[in-house]
């Protein structure tokens, strides 16, 4: 499966970061440059005023689907995205089948005031740490890839230095790791991870059996605003949307018509 090969090549990453940068070193870099942690969960909550909440998604590739935006400027996407109206910016971080990079989140959080996630495949500390000194707010951990212990201790790790986390379910068994975990923010990815094959009804069967989130997220496969109608009336807050914006040459415009309608 894709996601296996994914966090073996995160894991070889990880251990010449650490090899580099020791975890003592990043502690110092996080306390040096301490700063304001913006609340994801306020900013994501569906509100009478603002029914749908959208996280927009700064994404060069994807094992899908290949190169999916050539002229790819990060900071100017998010600038567009939150001139749009967009709630949180996702950023891809992996460098390998996503063509990302952590200083695209460095870069990005010096220009935006938006609540900024970093998307990648966390399976360690050191990569929350990261996050942390590199400038997001919440964190993406991905339930297929971790046992139940493993996550509740990433999540309760990222809680610990003020981040939250976006926990990424795709069946039941997910769910229930999210559930274990206590997660406040929780995401059902429509995108199957062994085949990419995708299932919109997915939101309609797991929703009703996510235990104490603030804010449910409904991801992959959205890109108009009658899916958002659809989705907020069977429980979702918020819509993670990545590849359509990245096909649009007017991303401020695509964001609100999504939103808005």
């Amino acid at each position: 499966m894709i996601l296996d090969q994914i966090i073996e090549r995160t894991k070889d990453d990880l251990a010449l970061r650490k090899s580099q940068t020791p975890f003592e070193k990043l502690q110092e870099l996080a306390v040096k440059n301490l700063r304001e942690i913006k609340d994801a969960v306020k900013a994501l909550k569906s509100s009478a005023d603002e029914p749908y909440r959208i996280i927009a998604e700064v994404k060069k590739a994807s094992p899908s689907k290949g190169l999916i935006r050539p002229n790819f400027a990060p900071v100017e996407i998010a600038k567009e995205y939150e001139k749009g109206g967009a709630n949180a910016i996702s950023v891809l971080t992996e460098p390998h089948f996503f063509k990302g990079d952590l200083e695209y989140l460095a870069a990005i959080r010096r220009e935006s005031s938006l609540p900024l996630l970093r998307k990648d495949f966390i399976v360690d500390e050191y990569q929350i740490l990261e996050a942390l000194v590199y400038g997001a707010d919440f964190i993406l951990l991905i339930a297929k890839a971790l046992g139940a212990d493993e996550l509740k201790r990433l999540f309760d790790y990222a809680r610990s230095l003020g981040l939250e986390a976006l926990v990424e379910t795709h069946d039941e068994e997910d769910v229930e790791k999210s559930n274990f975990a206590c997660a406040k923010i929780v995401g059902v990815n429509h995108r199957k991870l062994s085949t990419f094959e995708m299932d919109m009804s997915l939101c309609e069967k797991l929703f009703s059996k996510i235990k104490n989130a603030s804010v449910i997220v409904a991801e992959s496969g959205i890109y108009e605003h009658s899916q958002l109608k659809e989705l907020h009336a069977q429980g979702a807050d918020a819509f993670l949307i990545g590849e359509h914006f990245m096909r649009q040459e007017d991303l401020a415009k695509a964001v609100k018509t999504v939103k808005e309608g």
